[in-house]
């Protein structure tokens, strides 16, 4: 069986060990980054399905990284996570393909159920 892959992007633990957890339990293969740079190397080299990406990490914000994602490859999904609530940098990422965006703190059941929805074959 084919697992489909998810990457976690936050520079907070918490919410990485969170989130692996959340979606281990659901059958997802899942990897994570701390920061900008590490996050291009793991998606260059292993390609995931789906990119949870939090909005502001260290080394590059989360605007520049959804578009060098997208430039490798188009149909990859990203969903954008922020601690802010800052309407321009949400509509910019919506502008370079993020499908959704979730505000921290977050529902993580909301998060799961739209992720599970995007993911469905």
């Amino acid at each position: 069986m084919y697992l489909k892959t998810i990457l976690i992007v936050d520079d907070q633990p918490g919410i990485r060990m969170l989130l692996e957890e959340v979606f281990s339990k659901e059958g997802f293969e899942t990897l994570s980054a701390s920061n900008g740079r590490e996050a291009l190397d793991i998606f260059e080299q292993l390609r995931p399905e789906l990119v949870l990406l939090d909005m502001k990490i260290p080394g590059m914000d989360g605007i520049e990284i959804l578009k060098r994602m997208k430039k490798e490859c188009e149909g990859v999904q990203v969903v954008m996570m922020t601690a802010y609530g800052e309407l321009n940098l949400i509509e910019e990422a919506k502008t370079w393909g993020a499908v959704r965006h979730f505000t921290k703190p977050f529902d993580v059941f909301e998060l799961r159920e739209t992720v599970k929805k995007l993911l469905e074959d």
